[in-house]
């Protein structure tokens, strides 16, 4: 069964929790041809830090948007 998401809310969603799992991969050593997701996260987010530290941050930004739940 396919998930359409259709609504402008729901496609920024989407897109944020696609970062979050470039950002995890990157954490855990993968790299990307088109260069580094952490530096387009702390560029367009304003964070500050290690890869962890900016991975743990973008994720509590995510759970006080209500995008991510409190796992």
């Amino acid at each position: 069964m396919a998930t359409v998401i259709n609504t402008p809310e729901g496609i920024s969603a989407f897109r944020l929790l696609s970062i979050r799992g470039r950002l995890e991969l990157e954490l855990s050593g993968l790299r990307f041809k088109g260069g580094s997701t952490f530096v387009v996260v702390k560029r367009e987010f304003n964070l500050k830090g290690s890869r962890q530290k900016v991975y743990d941050d973008y994720c509590a930004m995510l759970r006080e948007r209500g995008i991510l739940s409190n796992d």
